[in-house]
């Protein structure tokens, strides 16, 4: 039997495997990859109790869990295996790759560091003040959960409907995960919460202070050009040694490169990856 090249793929924060990391697994399997898209634990059709909580440990291990699984698959080559992260599974892909060895290549679109984004707000714009107030908050909130013997769900991550006030990035998540373009009743940005203390682990968790050990395998950074969330990907740009590339789609937003197929660069990622899982 002839092994093969495999890819694991995860993604959006918030989404399951029938939104954008399903759309990429079968992409990329039509270009000739054994590809395997997954719901991170706690979330969509992963176990765990209780449900609806992130956290950037587990979400890294689900990428590594997704490794081990590809590797005991008899049409799977083990020293071929590559990463597909999308948004905030992006910054988990990076972090998975630096500390597991297997990962031989990695490749992220509109890449999230959701350790600094959550810790920090977004363009770094929290106070320590801010800080202070809302790890305070979410401390007590742990007493309010234990006497309630079950954590407690936070505010749905989207509105039902927009006032029009929202920022232009809200606006360009409800286009994608309230509508009937990426719906889907297991998303929790399609149709939950988290749970309130979900912010917690993420606080102190800095995941991609090791960015530099993913060299000398080669990464892939891809970002819209105006996405809200291109400055991520141009950090750890700078950050990261050789080899590596930033790849700026023209006139894309964020949401473009969960499902545009006319703006995802498939035919970039396959000749990354072929020239890179050889």
């Amino acid at each position: 039997m002839k092994k093969l090249a495999s890819l694991a793929v995860s993604g959006p924060f918030g989404a399951v495997k029938q939104q954008s990391s399903g759309l990429y697994a079968n992409q990329m399997a039509e270009r000739g990859f054994v590809v395997i898209a997954f719901d991170p634990s706690y979330t969509g059709e992963s176990g765990g109790e209780p449900r609806n909580v992130a956290s950037p440990e587990i979400n890294t291990e689900d990428f590594s869990a997704a490794i081990d699984f590809l590797g005991l698959q008899k049409n799977v080559d083990r020293d071929k295996i590559g990463i597909i992260g999308i948004c905030g599974f992006g910054g988990f892909a990076l972090n998975a790759t630096a500390v597991d060895k297997r990962v031989k290549a990695v490749a992220t679109t509109s890449m999230y560091d959701m350790t600094r984004v959550i810790s920090k707000g977004y363009n770094d714009s929290v106070t320590p003040e801010q800080r202070t107030k809302t790890l305070e908050g979410l401390s007590l909130q742990r007493w309010k959960d234990a006497e309630n013997g079950k954590p407690a769900d936070g505010p749905r991550n989207l509105p039902e409907t927009l006032k029009g006030d929202e920022p232009q990035f809200v606006k360009e998540y409800f286009d994608y995960y309230r509508t009937s373009r990426g719906f889907h009743p297991n998303s929790v940005n399609s149709n939950g919460a988290w749970l309130i203390t979900n912010p917690l682990s993420f606080m102190n968790m800095p995941i991609l202070t090791y960015v530099k050990e993913i060299s000398p395998r080669p990464m892939l950074l891809i970002a819209g050009e105006n996405a809200h969330s291109r400055y991520f990907s141009e950090d750890i740009y700078k950050a990261a040694a050789e080899p590596k590339e930033l790849m700026i789609i023209p006139n894309g937003v964020h949401v473009d490169l969960y499902d545009k197929l006319d703006m995802i660069p498939f035919d970039r990622l396959e000749s990354f990856f072929t020239q890179n899982l050889k």
